[in-house]
């Protein structure tokens, strides 16, 4: 049974950072539903992704996306199992 899971990353400086968030979440490609993202014109991006899978995988996904530099992460996860 897998859980449903949305992770909200915030880009501080996207135009230094975001290719490497590009890569950490397209290695997750196959647990993601969903993704949203709202570029600010004050040079910060804010990103949300929708997600199922264990929670090996979405805790996974947000350490490495938390230990890119100049990114901010939070995630919340249904208690229910899909």
């Amino acid at each position: 049974m897998a859980k449903i899971a949305v992770i909200s990353a915030i880009l501080e400086n996207p135009a230094e950072c975001q290719e490497e968030f590009n890569k950490v979440v397209a290695a997750f490609r196959g647990n993601i539903r969903g993704r949203m993202g709202i570029p600010f014109e004050e040079g910060i991006s804010v990103v949300s992704l929708t997600l199922t899978g264990d929670l090996d995988d979405i805790n996974s996904l947000t350490g490495k996306i938390g230990n890119i530099n100049g990114v901010t992460v939070k995630t919340a996860i249904a208690k229910t199992e899909v």
